[in-house]
């Protein structure tokens, strides 16, 4: 049976689209990454504070990588009724889970109060950000992905990817002023809880411009083709139904590998770029707070602005191209990196922090439509997240962690340099065993994910 075919979204309708899925996902970014930089920042006083500074900051880390081992488990959940119910519906769940655990984060007591439980709860707010950003991001994604067409699908799903850039940039804006503004006694005491507050806010207009949008076109056409099938031939129908997990996992098992190899080296390369960075620069470098986040600040709005031209680049190029300039940028850039920040000045740290964000934007930008295209419709949201989101317990969530042993242990950048120029290499293998996906329609890609220029089945 033929899948139904759906008329390209108008331009004003998929700026609407747009625009509902990045705000949306930056908002759930900023409260990802506030955690991050508060992580590397003020936890480890204020929850850890009977462990020695670096080892503090180590706990604090673990913390945050707890987030990323939920996101596996958010992945499963939301892409499993993601699939089946759709897109809309659960992108609102997880902007209220995400906005609710944030805000919590502000009125917790700490550990001068309530003594261990503080971390406690504060680990157990992680596990729910976490959760709900598993299911984030692959819903964001395929909103955009499935309106448009595959003529600019890179440069339209690419602007979801921004609200990264856009959240950091937000989170790290907030932190900065309020250091700025405050002592360091103040901030410590009170000045941090209110950045996790302030999401409060957010969510509400995350949650106003989210609920305007309508559904996936395509979708609604794969929903209506099954219920076709259904009332057709209803036991048939019933063995061809499976549980989302098992079509991917008995389809798309090898995109999910792909997908998996090619966020470590953009997962790894990211939060040693913009989180351990904060340690690093202070620690071994000798500046300021103030001058780690002004550099991280500067470096996420020039983020923000190419991850839409590497985007459109992908257009004309393809995905794998654009991919894999990113990921051999980052491996070779990593020495360069930590040669600059040495230099004990901002201009290096400003120059080491915006060329390798620059250079992952080239593996992020394009990886919204790459793992999109790899995936058939009603598996989609299930493949693109569980690949995505299973790679960031072995990638991001370690990492920070990693790079602190790595410094605590040889005190020194070359081992962290070498763990991501290693990330980078398995990134690039990943991405050679992928088929380019740039001229696939979303209602084409079969079951078996076979080639663009396959016989058209139903998705």
């Amino acid at each position: 049976m033929a899948a139904a075919t759906h008329a390209p979204t108008p331009p004003g309708s998929l700026k609407r689209i747009v625009a509902a899925s990045l705000i949306g996902t930056t908002i759930e970014w900023y409260d990802f990454f506030l955690y991050g930089s508060a992580a590397a920042l003020v936890f480890n006083k204020l929850f850890f504070p009977e462990s020695d500074p670096l080892v503090g900051t180590l706990l604090s880390f673990l913390t945050y990588a707890v987030g990323f081992a939920a996101r596996p488990l958010g992945a499963l959940v939301f892409g499993h009724f993601g699939d089946r119910l759709g897109r809309k519906k659960l992108l609102v769940l997880s902007l209220l889970m995400m906005g609710g655990a944030t805000f919590a984060i502000g009125l917790l007591p700490t550990h001068a109060t309530v003594g261990s439980a503080a971390p406690v709860l504060l680990t157990t707010l992680r596990l729910v950000q976490g959760f709900a950003l598993g299911g984030e991001w692959g819903g964001a994604v395929l909103l955009v992905s499935e309106h448009g067409d595959a003529k600019r699908r890179g440069f339209w799903a690419s602007w979801p990817q921004t609200g990264a850039p856009a959240g950091q940039l937000l989170a790290t804006g907030v932190l900065s002023a309020l250091t700025a503004l405050i002592s360091d006694a103040a901030f410590t005491s009170w000045g941090w809880r209110v950045p996790f507050l302030l999401s409060g806010v957010l969510v509400i207009v995350g949650l106003w411009i989210r609920l305007s949008v309508d559904e996936s076109p395509v979708f609604k056409a794969a929903l209506a083709a099954a219920e076709e099938r259904k009332a057709a031939d209803a036991q048939a129908a019933a063995q061809a139904e499976k549980m989302p997990l098992v079509a991917v996992l008995r389809h798309h098992w090898r995109d999910v590998l792909i997908a998996m190899g090619a966020r470590m080296a953009e997962n790894i390369s990211y939060y040693v770029i913009t989180a351990f960075i904060l340690v690093y620069a202070t620690t071994q470098a000798g500046l300021s707070k103030q001058t780690a986040l002004n550099a991280v600040l500067i470096g996420s709005a020039i983020h923000f602005a190419v991850i839409p031209l590497w985007g459109a680049l992908s257009d004309r190029i393809g995905r794998r191209p654009v991919y894999l300039l990113g990921a051999v940028g980052v491996g070779l850039w990593m020495f360069p990196f930590f040669a600059l920040i040495d230099q004990k000045s901002f201009g290096g740290l400003l120059l080491a922090v915006t060329v390798g964000l620059i250079l992952h934007g080239a593996m992020y930008a394009p990886q919204a439509a790459f793992f999109s295209e790899m995936f058939a419709t009603r598996m989609r949201y299930s493949g693109a997240s569980i690949g995505a989101q299973f790679s960031s317990v072995a990638a991001g969530a370690p990492a920070p962690l990693i790079a602190v042993a790595l410094l605590d242990g040889y005190d020194s950048s070359t081992p962290i340099a070498l763990y991501v120029i290693a990330a980078a290499l398995l990134t690039v293998v990943a991405v050679l065993c992928a088929r380019e996906t740039r001229h696939r329609d979303l209602a084409d890609v079969t079951p078996e994910a076979a080639p663009a220029d396959a016989v058209r089945v139903d998705a």
